[in-house]
């Protein structure tokens, strides 16, 4: 019965640690992708380089 009552214990550890490990994977997996989009939507934002975007190309 000890044996049991021990293996079941073992196996609730287990599956907490796995839980726990799903999460932090997740909201590193979410923090790296809003990074990504943060930069990207800074460059896409920001103004371009001197010079560039003065003429329209109308024969494009």
């Amino acid at each position: 019965m000890n044996t049991d009552l021990s293996m079941q214990m073992l196996a609730m550890n287990s599956m907490k640690t796995q839980h726990s490990v799903q999460i932090t994977v997740f909201k590193k997996a979410h923090e790296m992708q809003t990074e990504l989009l943060d930069t990207l939507m800074q460059t896409a934002l920001s103004a371009p380089p001197p010079g560039q975007g003065v003429k329209v190309d109308k024969l494009a």
